[in-house]
């Protein structure tokens, strides 16, 4: 079985083609503007390299969030487009999910994604990848009160805050755990954005 993974929810987008549970080819990159004219390249770099076509695909897993809010609509789109011309259903993972496969000495991992304004996108899992305390929107100050020596701080972005690492995604650890999950249909697959976008705040104080 071949599989494709897309995440564009941060500053580096990840691409991975696998065959069961081993990577064939993966691009991850930091890309600070333009995703959208990159994404389609880096997934036909991405197959070329593993030497499997697009029809070769089983399943298509893509992070929904939360993150970037274009990101994540970058990501979404090209995975529902592909989807749809291939007949095939999506796996959709948390993007929070996907950091904390990064292999840590830890009992806990957060992963975190700037939020802007002092507040981060933040999840605690453990080793295992359950999901300790869900995904949401949170204080960054807030988050550093809770948390003691036995959970590792993880994020690409400079947060201004001690004791973070940089993720190191094992995309084979992710993709095993949601193997088995139920694929759904590409059009019913939304975005996983944990607030309200600009304007919509700004509708909401004008209301």
């Amino acid at each position: 079985m071949i599989y494709l993974l897309i995440d564009t929810t941060t500053s580096h987008i990840t691409v991975s083609i696998l065959k069961n549970s081993e990577i064939l080819y993966k691009h991850c990159e930091n890309i600070i503007s333009d995703m959208s004219s990159k994404i389609l390249p880096i997934i036909d770099e991405c197959l070329n390299n593993s030497g499997v076509s697009l029809n070769d695909i089983s399943k298509i897993f893509v992070a929904n969030g939360p993150g970037s809010f274009t990101g994540i609509r970058i990501g979404v789109t090209d995975a529902k487009t592909i989807a749809w011309a291939l007949n095939k259903e999506i796996i959709p993972i948390s993007s929070l999910e996907i950091l904390a496969t990064t292999n840590t000495t830890k009992k806990y991992l957060v992963p975190m994604i700037d939020a802007r304004r002092g507040n981060v996108f933040a999840g605690v899992y453990d080793n295992n990848l359950n999901n300790i305390k869900n995904d949401s929107l949170v204080s960054l100050n807030d988050l550093l009160n809770e948390i003691n020596d036995d959970y590792e701080l993880i994020s690409y972005d400079n947060l201004n805050t001690d004791n973070v690492i940089k993720p190191n995604p094992n995309i084979e650890k992710v993709i095993i755990k949601h193997l088995n999950d139920k694929g759904i249909n590409p059009h019913n697959l939304n975005p996983k954005y944990l607030k309200l976008t600009e304007a919509e705040e700004n509708k909401l104080k004008n209301d």
